[in-house]
């Protein structure tokens, strides 16, 4: 399987996605358009490990809903996702049994070797 999740009005994903060369053998999900199922946030953190590790701290309502100032518990994490997708760490790729989440530079670096090695 292969599949990206990302978000079209991100230029970050979009340039991700350029360099990686990212086609049509890649599912590709627009969440904005197409809202993360729960069966697919929970296979996410399945992959992943944990809710937390697919939230994103940046997204601009972390802040403006006092989120920073919250203890938020795994529950939380899955909820606010589900709620609103800017809460996802974007783009969120998976291949095979692997999964890559997030636009760091060790991450996407990491992705663009599994990828040229299967």
């Amino acid at each position: 399987m292969k599949k990206v999740y990302y978000l079209s009005s991100c230029s970050t994903c979009s340039r991700i996605m350029k360099e990686l060369n990212i086609g049509e053998e890649f599912e590709q999900q627009d969440i904005k358009n197409e809202k993360i199922t729960t069966e697919q946030l929970d296979e996410m953190k399945r992959m992943s490990g944990s809710y937390e590790s697919l939230f994103s701290r940046t997204a601009m309502k972390y802040k403006s809903m006092g989120l920073k100032n919250m203890d938020l518990q795994e529950e939380d994490y899955r909820n606010y996702i589900l709620e609103e997708y800017t809460f996802l760490k974007r783009p969120v790729f998976i291949v095979n049994d692997q999964i890559f989440v997030g636009n760091s530079k060790k991450n996407i670096a990491a992705l663009a070797s599994y990828l040229s090695n299967n």
